[in-house]
């Protein structure tokens, strides 16, 4: 839709699907156990709600990765298949709009589970991922054309990998800009 028509819809319920794709690129060596490419397809549908009230927007998705199996991961002196099974995740924003001040804020987290890998089918429980991250975002718009970001998440909840602080600050350039007032 035209910028002007966007300026003027109002958001009530939105219900969204989506579909990633991971094909196995990059080169693979199953010798080395830290690898640039993957050896395996990963496919994760997902799908998302959107709703708003006044200012406030509620954004929700919930997707599965699922995984085709690795014939040749790493396990020395020779490489094995290995599977994964699917990985759960849920992902939510509750977000404030600024109207006058054309800026927003949200509390965002997310939480994922699954993902249990087995080698030459001897599944390892030990490998199942449980981990959830909490943070916040906030952007301001200072030219017609431009904005600044700024978010910061930490995991709240890390069953191993990913206990880490992320803070992401950005610099945003739109060639459409605000619409123009008649």
């Amino acid at each position: 839709m035209a910028p002007q028509q966007f300026a003027k819809w109002k958001q009530k319920v939105l219900l969204g699907a989506s579909v990633t794709v991971i094909a196995p690129t990059g080169q693979y060596d199953p010798a080395k156990l830290v690898n640039w490419g993957i050896n395996r397809w990963a496919v994760k549908p997902e799908f998302g709600y959107s709703q708003r009230w006044g200012h406030w927007v509620l954004d929700a998705y919930g997707g599965v990765w699922f995984y085709t199996t690795n014939g040749a991961s790493y396990d020395l002196p020779v490489p094995r298949p290995q599977t994964e099974e699917p990985i759960g995740s849920f992902e939510g924003h509750w977000s404030y709009d600024f109207k006058k001040a054309r800026m927003w804020a949200s509390l965002d987290g997310n939480f994922w589970w699954g993902g249990i890998t087995a080698l030459s089918g001897i599944r390892n429980p030990e490998t199942k991922q449980t981990s959830s991250r909490i943070g916040g975002t906030f952007a301001y718009p200072f030219t017609k054309h431009q904005s600044f970001k700024i978010a910061y998440s930490y995991g709240t909840y890390v069953r191993f990998g990913g206990n880490y602080q992320n803070l992401q600050v950005a610099w945003q350039y739109s060639w459409i800009g605000w619409p123009k007032k008649k």
